[in-house]
């Protein structure tokens, strides 16, 4: 089993999402980390220019010390030849609260505040997600739609209460993306109780636009597909964003409670959601 495998027991090996030749599990084994990290690279690193260290370059992986204490969320495509841990076409990165204190805290702390908010709500459940990546010619409805179905089982299967990361803007200039940084400040902020600030030293402001001067199908339309996604499903969003020089992004953090998520996208994403958690 692998290192942090154990918070997954019970459900690592079965199928957790389905749609045609695409299957959602979690990692196995050491081969399939690797294969997933290697995936995070492409797409990270030469797609969209992040900076790698020498290791980082010589492996062609994207790897640090929170995967061994995380769940790998895989999307497989059993329609391509091959072993199967090269089928990998997208990944999502899970951390719940035991891990995270192997690690000495959550990877998202580094840039937000997230440790007041699990310190205010101590009988809630948290769960990070992060390093959410798909191959290009796979950034499709159908991929999405196989690794949500694949969390939504391990929410349930792990009773999660509060899903929360960072998601990011590329660029490292706020400013390029003033109107959907300020719609999301004015619009989409988290209620005071769930409220996470970026931290001080790395703080940036959102909302460099006037209320009124936002067009808001304007705005919406210049959000990553990411950010989109976690607002239909009723995410919020933290105060102040964040410059990754590292990974050449602008991140902001999202908050999303279970209970406020929409019911028609869990009655969609729910499928074999039962039969996981039994």
């Amino acid at each position: 089993m692998i290192p942090g495998a154990e918070s997954a027991l019970g459900i690592s090996d079965r199928t957790l999402g389905r749609i045609g030749a695409l299957e959602a599990r979690l990692a196995r084994n050491e081969a399939e980390i690797a294969a997933a990290q290697e995936v995070r690279y492409r797409v990270f690193y030469e797609e969209l220019g992040a900076r790698s260290n020498r290791l980082e370059a010589l492996d062609r992986r994207d790897a640090d010390r929170f995967d061994a204490v995380c769940d790998h969320i895989l999307v497989f495509d059993h329609a391509l030849p091959g072993p199967e841990h090269k089928r990998i076409v997208g990944t999502y990165r899970l951390l719940k609260e035991e891990g995270a204190a192997l690690a000495g805290g959550f990877y998202s702390q580094d840039e937000f505040d997230l440790g007041s908010l699990i310190r205010r709500h101590p009988d809630k459940h948290f769960l990070e997600l992060g390093r959410s990546c798909v191959l290009p010619q796979y950034r499709s409805k159908r991929t999405i739609e196989a690794l949500w179905q694949g969390i939504w089982a391990y929410v349930l299967h792990h009773d999660i209460d509060v899903m929360a990361g960072c998601a990011s803007f590329h660029g490292t200039v706020p400013a390029a993306h003033a109107e959907a940084l300020s719609f999301l400040a004015h619009h989409c902020r988290t209620e005071p109780d769930y409220d996470v600030r970026a931290l001080p030293n790395r703080h940036c402001l959102m909302d460099m636009m006037p209320c009124e001067a936002i067009n808001a199908k304007s705005a919406f339309l210049r959000m990553p597909p990411l950010i989109k996604g976690y607002l239909r499903l009723g995410a919020r969003i933290g105060e102040g964003c964040v410059i990754d020089h590292d990974f050449e992004t602008v991140d902001v953090f999202i908050v999303l409670r279970v209970k406020e998520i929409k019911q028609r996208y869990i009655s969609y994403y729910s499928g074999d959601a039962g039969r996981i958690v039994a």
